[in-house]
């Protein structure tokens, strides 16, 4: 469950972006939310209408030179990629545009296996075919031994990344990033494939005429893929491609959104993410990044169309790949709820694929509001990807439990480890030290709301006048809005049961709404039911009809108090975790009677029921969640009851004999605490 905030814009704010901005008060509510308190702001940020100078970035007028006097003398160059989406576009990008020229020109993309960036069999591979100058997208700002042995081999290197730099330098004819500490240039978040235009445009002179017309498309998709700042020239950027795919006839943009269902609907930064980038990166994932780079290169319709099926087969193994870790998961949950009860979740599995763990991460995450570090065992190797949020840092976590490790990288919000042998349970263990010795109160996964929505504001033209702030992503973040005593009139499952449609009613008006990976099981509300939610707004079309689209993020009973929820689950946490509590009368608080038992078992339905809509069912004061989670476990450990789901769904089982409700190991131990 996650912790909600809702936010409260200042009305002058609002009334003067309204006025200075000529948008709705809805549209200025979510810029005031954001931050922006003038229209001057607004338009510094959001109404960018170019890219600035290519050369005013350190080092491009050297790339440029350098790249071009190697087309000039015939010299081979290979561009060297990455295997992500971002690193596919980059590489198709600057190879495209070479090619054009008349360079002599190969590229080459290291598979997953190979690892990130430049690696010394790479270029042993291309110093052997011929190739006198290496040009890196996407990366090589980190590569100071293996620049070092290009130089050996007898090639030149120029450098094009966006990553941060470190300490050193490495060694190359140029180093084009703006994340150089001595680079002048003002916007700092440019994507690899946006760097990758900018240097196609330098080629030209700075020209970006030819840039954007060949290549805005393919750095739009990277931009939104590789979620980097979509502000400033990111956000002119984006709706220039988007404009150019909706427009394409581009081949592979054709038969890619022809796979993805695409072909007559509007591009937008959310059919970007979710259905043409999704299956690019899948090309890294779980085949070769070739693949999709063969697919950008081609010009014959139907090899393009083959191509992308194979792309989304490609994807579809993605998410069932994905999917049947979570199950494994939370198979491994529903058996031993401690793993949750955590301050940090760690889950080591056997043969997960590493193209995916990652993401499932990220998922398991979102699903607990808890920092997330999942390992895969293959071939003896324990590998695995973590993410958290807030103040809990994965790179400080990973440096303090370093010693179980053999390598790891990464920053506050993810990283990438490999843990030694026979260390694998020792790395959990220094996981949860980290966390106790520097959380004393973990930090809960926030859901933000921009602002309270009345009925009278939810109009078509309101929810038309949101379109302003697009394209959405990172730094410009889709608005959340909250809603509040909305009365649920029907919930119904959608698509394989996994998804749930919701109708509601707000004021005078019903609406339906879609909550995706929430089945109606699992929902906390049923019908009947006041509740509160946050959602995103949008307009549905059709065959030429439209309707509000309104998409749930979380939803929850209305009169749940969170504050009390969450110092409860702490406290039954830091119990369960064999930690002291403060003082006895919070274990007195959480000790049940006989009778407080029976009433939780008999208000459990025979159908089951998410546990947190059968704690606001109760309505019994006395019964904390603390207390109401000790009654659970107790059931739970008598085999009175089964939770399914990780824990977010509860049934009754049958019983055939009478159990002692204080025999249960939770209840044993609090009873003996207190005496």
């Amino acid at each position: 469950m996650k912790n909600w905030t809702v936010g409260v814009p200042d009305r002058k704010t609002v009334s003067g972006l309204v006025f200075g901005c000529q948008v709705s008060p809805l549209t200025a509510a979510a810029l005031a939310a954001k931050g922006y308190t003038t229209p001057e702001s607004v338009a510094d940020s959001l109404n960018v209408d170019g890219l600035s100078d290519p050369f005013m970035i350190k080092d491009m007028d050297i790339a440029a030179e350098t790249i071009n006097e190697a087309i000039d003398n015939e010299e081979k160059i290979c561009v060297y990629g990455d295997y992500d989406c971002d690193g596919i576009m980059s590489t198709v990008i600057l190879f495209s545009y070479l090619f054009e020229a008349g360079a002599d020109v190969v590229y080459y993309i290291p598979e997953r296996s190979e690892g990130y960036g430049l690696n010394k069999n790479a270029i042993d591979k291309i110093r052997d075919d011929g190739v006198s100058l290496i040009v890196t997208v996407d990366n090589g700002i980190s590569a100071i031994s293996e620049a070092e042995y290009i130089y050996e081999c007898g090639m030149k290197l120029v450098i094009t990344d966006h990553h941060q730099q470190g300490d050193t330098l490495p060694r190359a004819e140029a180093i084009v990033d703006p994340h150089r500490h001595d680079c002048p240039s003002g916007f700092k978040h440019m994507c690899g494939a946006g760097l990758a235009l900018k240097l196609t445009a330098a080629l030209d002179g700075g020209d970006y005429t030819l840039a954007m017309e060949q290549f805005s498309d393919l750095a739009a998709i990277a931009t939104v893929a590789d979620i980097v700042s979509l502000t400033g020239e990111n956000r002119f950027l984006v709706s220039e491609g988007m404009r150019l795919i909706d427009n394409t006839d581009r081949p592979a943009l054709l038969a890619l959104k022809k796979v993805c269902g695409l072909e007559d609907k509007e591009i937008d930064s959310t059919s970007i993410g979710f259905g043409l980038a999704p299956r690019i990166n899948a090309s890294g994932r779980f085949g070769s990044p070739r693949t999709a780079a063969e697919l950008f290169l081609c010009e014959d319709p139907d090899e393009a169309l083959d191509i992308a099926s194979e792309l989304d087969k490609l994807n579809t193994m993605r998410k069932s790949a994905e999917n049947d870790i979570i199950s494994e998961i939370s198979a491994m949950i529903d058996s031993d709820p401690s793993i949750i009860r955590k301050r940090v979740i760690y889950l080591s599995g056997k043969n997960w694929h590493h193209g995916v763990i990652g993401i499932v991460a990220a998922r398991i995450q979102e699903m607990f509001g808890k920092p997330c570090f999942i390992a895969s065992e293959t071939d003896g190797e324990v590998r695995g990807s973590a993410r958290a949020f807030g103040e809990f840092s994965v790179f400080e976590a990973l440096t303090y439990a370093s010693d179980a490790l053999s390598k790891f990288g990464g920053h506050p919000g993810a990283g990438g480890f490999t843990v030694k042998d026979g260390m694998t349970e020792r790395f959990g263990e220094l996981l949860e030290e980290y966390a106790a010795a520097n959380h004393e109160i973990m930090p809960l996964l926030s859901l933000s709301a921009d602002s309270p929505l009345t009925p009278a504001e939810l109009t078509f033209q309101n929810v038309e006048d949101l379109k302003k702030l697009e394209p959405y992503g990172m730094g410009n973040e889709q608005p959340l809005f909250y809603i509040e005593n909305a009365e649920i009139t029907e919930i119904r499952p959608m698509g394989n049961g996994s998804h749930s449609m919701i109708k509601f009613k707000f004021g005078t008006t019903e609406y339906n709404a879609k909550m995706f990976r929430t089945s109606p099981d699992m929902l906390p509300v049923g019908k009947g039911d006041p509740a509160k939610m946050i959602v995103t707004l949008g307009i549905n079309e059709f065959r030429g009809n439209r309707s509000l689209d309104i998409l749930v993020k979380d939803i929850r009973p209305q009169m749940f108090e969170q504050n009390r929820f969450f110092s409860a689950q702490r406290s039954f946490e830091a119990m369960t975790r064999g930690e002291k509590l403060p003082n006895i009368n919070y274990y007195k608080h959480m000790f049940p009677s006989q009778k407080e038992a029976a009433y939780v078992y008999r208000c459990i339905p025979e159908k089951g029921i998410n546990p947190e809509r059968l704690f606001i069912k109760l309505g019994a004061q006395d019964i904390n969640y603390a207390k109401f989670s000790c009654i659970i476990e107790a059931f739970r450990q008598l085999g009175l009851i089964s939770v399914s789901s990780a824990g977010q769904f509860i049934m009754k089982n049958k019983v055939t004999s009478r159990s002692d409700l204080f025999s249960a190991p939770v209840l044993a131990f609090i009873r003996q605490v207190i005496g």
